[in-house]
């Protein structure tokens, strides 16, 4: 549409494209503005501030989307709720933006607001923007800024010029003790590449920051390859070091995975920086990429993106369309959770009834779930899109799966001729359950994963999180043996719960009495009980024991309870010891 058709449009239509083109450009600004200040609490050690800022940014969102909601109503009257107006704003809207970098979050913005109006069931492509064959990466071409360090050999001058280059350079304990442990590590970490040796370091001009750490995040380049390079650095009371060094794709894919909290890191262009970090780790999806940078509605556009296109493709053995199946695993009392086998997503729905000895509410889980959202996940709990109003033909369900559906999910969904409308639903990767890994896998990889439980466990416990039910059933297993916590209806925080010893019979009745002979309240937890209820063969048990019996003993949790009381809580490293420049660095 060029401007002589523009004048054709609608005032209404003209006026209500420059609003909402208006609306997403402050809250745009805003949301910059929240992640510029994670710098300042970083050297400040203001870190309280830090999460606070973190979830101001995730509710910023939909208070735009309501402000500019509501300007509309103001302005256009009647008109904001009429369709032919909205087709006139999609086009006067498309012509507006048409110059600006990032379209794609522009146009996620404004079909969330004809969401809002509309109550939208599916795609309406009269007033969305719909472009499922598009790749919204496909056409940035402004390179992201980057800083080039070529060192010669010297990588401890290198380092140097690296570190004096931040921002923040006369913070650091000692700078160059830093570039030399730096410099150390590296020699160490490259010897196995061709002639030994890294050549360059192309570095991000923009600073991750995530709880208490500052990544400095790049690429890597040898004679015949390059890779990911991160240094983490932390703020201590003696000042700035240098904390770890990582060059290895694996490593940098779980600092950056779907189970860790979201960096405030402020890109000019999102766009561009997703081009430059999907080279660093090519296996990580678009969306969980704007979901790591905060653009989490964008992230759910990505995500239902490629999902619908891969359903509209998908096929099983005989040709025919593949149907959407229960997933893997036992049967939820809490979530019917379905899946289409081919794609690694799961669709999990709150039933409209929960079976005993379940005595939570639907308000309840989807609080645990918000608790989820903007809470510290520790890497140990899966990051699950909320969903709403999707569409599908009815014809792609197995029969049983979608009699469960619309007969024990009858406050999620509805039957709208030949589809099925999920008016709600959490949409999350999927993985292996652990009580089928334990099963499955070789005796080695099990042993692995059952000793990583435990450390999950532990790294939920240091975040304050009590995941509730610890049966295997409730986590998962990643592709690098992580477990990975997904049931969140029991959860809570650790301080909320009251941890006891198991009370000793006073008489033969009650040693000898089936169930608990004493009483208990809802937040009563007996970590001496755990170990009876896992499912574990002996080995398994011994060996989860022997790494982490102390999460089976009530002073463990009292201690935890008490430093968080206090305001001191543990350290917890987001990366494997071994990565780290010196044992005990940190804050």
């Amino acid at each position: 549409m060029n401007a002589d058709n523009l004048q054709q449009v609608p005032w209404q239509s003209r006026t209500g494209a420059t609003l909402i083109v208006d609306g997403f450009k402050r809250y745009n600004r805003e949301f910059r503005r929240i992640t510029q200040r994670a710098e300042q609490h970083f050297v400040n050690r203001d870190f309280a501030a830090q999460s606070r800022d973190l979830n101001a940014r995730i509710e910023l969102y939909d208070a735009s989307v309501a402000d500019i909601s509501t300007t509309l109503i103001e302005i256009l009257g009647e008109a904001a709720s009429r369709r032919d107006i909205w087709e006139g704003i999609k086009a006067a809207y498309a012509e507006l933006i048409q110059s600006e970098l990032d379209q794609e979050l522009y146009k996620t913005f404004y079909n969330t607001l004809t969401r809002r109006f509309f109550k939208t069931r599916g795609v309406a492509p009269a007033i969305e923007f719909v472009a499922l064959d598009i790749e919204p990466t496909d056409r940035i071409t402004h390179p992201v800024a980057r800083l080039v360090y070529h060192p010669n050999g010297d990588w401890q001058r290198g380092f140097e010029k690296l570190l004096a280059d931040t921002p923040f350079a006369r913070h650091f304990t000692d700078l160059e003790a830093c570039a030399n442990r730096l410099a150390e590590a590296l020699a160490q970490r490259v010897q196995h590449w061709p002639n030994g040796a890294a050549r360059a370091i192309e570095l991000l001009q923009t600073r991750f920051y995530r709880e208490r750490r500052c990544y400095l995040m790049g690429r890597l380049f040898g004679d015949d390859r390059f890779g990911p390079i991160v240094i983490a650095l932390t703020n201590s009371d003696a000042g700035i070091e240098a904390d770890a060094l990582i060059v290895d794709r694996e490593d940098f894919s779980q600092l950056v995975g779907f189970t860790r909290s979201y960096f405030l890191a402020d890109f000019e262009t999102v766009g561009d920086a997703i081009v430059f970090l999907q080279t660093l780790a090519p296996r990580k999806p678009v969306d969980e990429w704007y979901a790591m940078l905060g653009r989490l509605k964008q992230a759910k556009t990505e995500r239902y993106r490629h999902f619908v296109r891969h359903f509209d493709q998908a096929r099983d053995d005989t040709g025919a369309p593949e149907l959407f199946r229960h997933a893997d695993g036992e049967r939820g009392m809490v979530m019917a959770v379905f899946t289409l086998h081919s794609y690694p997503l799961v669709f999990k729905l709150i039933r409209d009834q929960f079976a005993p000895p379940k005595n939570v509410t639907r308000e309840e889980v989807a609080a645990k779930y918000q608790l989820v959202f903007k809470h510290d996940r520790a890497g140990r709990l899966i990051d699950a899109q909320e969903f709403r109003f999707l569409r599908f033909p009815l014809a792609r369900f197995h029969q049983p799966l979608l009699d469960e559906l619309v007969q024990g999910c009858a406050q999620s969904v509805y039957v709208d001729g030949d589809d099925l409308v999920i008016m709600h639903c959490y949409v999350e990767r999927k993985l292996r359950p652990l009580n089928l890994f334990v099963k499955e896998a070789p005796t080695e990889l099990v042993h692995k994963a059952v000793v990583d439980y435990g450390q999950a466990i532990k790294d939920l416990a240091i975040s304050n999180i009590f995941p509730g039910d610890l049966l295997l059933k409730n986590f998962g297993v990643t592709r690098h043996s992580r477990a990975i916590f997904y049931d969140y209806d029991e959860i809570c925080l650790v301080t909320e719960c009251r941890f006891r010893r198991m009370p000793e019979p006073s008489d033969h009745d009650e040693e000898m009495h089936h169930g608990a002979w004493y009483h208990v309240d809802d937040f009563d937890v007996f970590p001496e009980q755990f170990p009876r209820f896992l499912g574990l063969t002996d080995a398994q048990r011994e060996a989860l024991i022997a790494a982490h019996g102390d999460i089976f003993t009530v002073p463990f949790w009292l201690d935890l309870q008490n430093r968080f009381r206090k305001g001191l809580p543990p350290e917890m490293t987001p990366y494997p010891e071994r990565l780290r420049l010196r044992s005990g660095a940190g804050l």
